[in-house]
């Protein structure tokens, strides 16, 4: 499926999301401590801002043309409850739960899967060209802080 260039950074993000997520659900008691110090700085490092720039750019920017109360986005948003929830306590507990990891992996790729084939789609089909251009740079701005 060919995504729009305002998007491309995103679906980028979302591959190492997905190879994160393969990490996490193959987690065993004996990888579970290296699975969760290599999800924790991913979170850190990488998700955690992208979560940010879809809540704070590409969200309201669809709602701008699309309905924000859309279920996509209710679900999108609830995601990213879950998701930030878990990883808070990944990084608050000594304790490394095997089971919660692979619980965790599944979440991450279901989102992912949400997004690139739900939600890209809909934007894509919802937002002037103009506009996913603003969002583009915004996107890249956001990047660099």
């Amino acid at each position: 499926m060919k995504r729009n260039a305002a998007l491309i950074s995103l679906s980028h993000d979302h591959h190492k999301a997905l190879f994160v997520a393969q990490q996490l659900r193959g987690a065993t008691p004996e990888s579970a401590d290296a699975v969760r110090a290599a999800t924790l700085a991913f979170w850190l490092q990488h998700e955690s801002a992208h979560f940010r720039a879809e809540e704070e750019l590409l969200l309201p920017t669809y709602a701008k043309h699309g309905d924000p109360r859309h279920p996509l986005v209710a679900a999108v948003l609830c995601d990213h409850v879950d998701i930030r929830q878990r990883m808070n306590a990944l990084s608050q507990s000594d304790r490394v739960d095997p089971a919660a990891l692979v619980q965790l992996g599944a979440l991450l790729a279901e989102h992912v899967r949400l997004e690139e084939r739900r939600l890209f789609p809909l934007i894509e089909a919802s937002v002037p060209d103009e506009d996913l251009a603003v969002l583009a740079a915004a996107l890249r701005d956001h990047a660099d802080l």
